[in-house]
């Protein structure tokens, strides 16, 4: 009986052991090709629960959803004989899983296939473009033909090209440096014609400030001599006019200046008679007194 029970449960164990082996689940981010020892004998498209035959089939999973794909950078020549260093990605799915098995087998051999093929595209649809194409509102289109073309060619390998897109476009660094030599330049070119300019102009206005200035001051001398000539009039004709009413009194005021100014300083050293009539409103405040020797 003992023998006969552990009979019962290795063949349980072994069933159980084959049932397992034979179901294998498809997510819904995947497909899969069964092999039926190597071969390939279905598609499995559909997410669910399926059965294989046990240690003869074997299933290959690929992923449905969109894949990423950055190729290398590529050198394109424009139509207007410029180059420039392409820098693209692609995103791609596998839609056809059977024909994806039989051309590339594993997605780790995607970019040798689909590499060459990008930068091929862009080499030939970029090559019948300018510039200015590429930086103004046709770079859309141009994008939509690179796709166009790269979709052309990888239909074989059961893939479907989504999207491509360039990342970036630069110029080679050789001729980006001569570019920038050429430009740093050029910018030194006009700088210094905008000082000489500026040199000329400032020059001219300094001229034209110095000219004003001089005409200015000979204006302003005139002016002054002329009001000075006019008050030295004026002040002659008040002289004259208070001299003629009262010439003591004018006599006495022009004494009192004399004074003043002459004794103005201590050290002042004046040699005179003592009878001149300078001092003549010392002891007689009419001028009319003895002199100062005459006491």
């Amino acid at each position: 009986m003992t023998r006969f029970f552990a009979l019962i449960g290795g063949l349980i164990v072994v069933l159980g052991v084959l049932v397992t082996s034979s179901m294998f689940i498809v997510e819904q981010t995947q497909q899969a090709i069964v092999l039926f020892f190597g071969k390939p004998q279905k598609t499995i498209q559909e997410p669910g629960l399926n059965f294989k035959i046990p240690f003869a089939e074997e299933v290959v999973y690929y992923e449905k959803r969109v894949l990423d794909l950055d190729p290398p950078t590529e050198r394109v020549i424009l139509a207007d004989q410029k180059r420039l260093d392409v820098d693209s990605y692609a995103r791609y799915r596998i839609t056809d899983p059977l024909l994806f098995f039989q051309t590339t087998r594993q997605i780790s051999g995607v970019p040798g296939k689909l590499s060459p093929i990008i930068n091929s595209s862009l080499r030939r649809v970029l090559g019948n473009e300018n510039l200015l194409d590429i930086l103004s509102k046709k770079r859309a289109t141009i994008m939509v033909d690179i796709q166009k073309a790269v979709n052309d060619a990888v239909t074989r390998f059961g893939m479907e090209i989504v999207e491509v897109r360039v990342r970036r476009a630069d110029y080679p660094e050789q001729t980006r440096s001569n570019i920038e030599n050429r430009m740093k330049s050029e910018r030194e070119r006009e700088a210094k014609e905008f000082r000489a300019r500026g040199f000329e102009l400032a020059e001219g206005i300094r001229a034209d400030a110095n000219k004003q200035k001089v005409v200015i001051l000979a204006q302003a001398r005139k002016e002054a001599e002329t009001l000075r000539g006019v008050g030295d009039s004026e002040a002659i004709k008040i002289y004259a006019d208070a001299f003629g009413k009262d010439p003591d009194f004018f006599s006495f005021y022009r004494s009192m200046q004399a004074y003043r100014e002459s004794m103005a300083s201590a050290d002042t050293t004046m040699v005179l008679t003592p009878n001149s009539d300078f001092f003549r409103y010392f002891n007689d405040i009419t001028g009319g007194g003895p002199s100062l020797t005459g006491q």
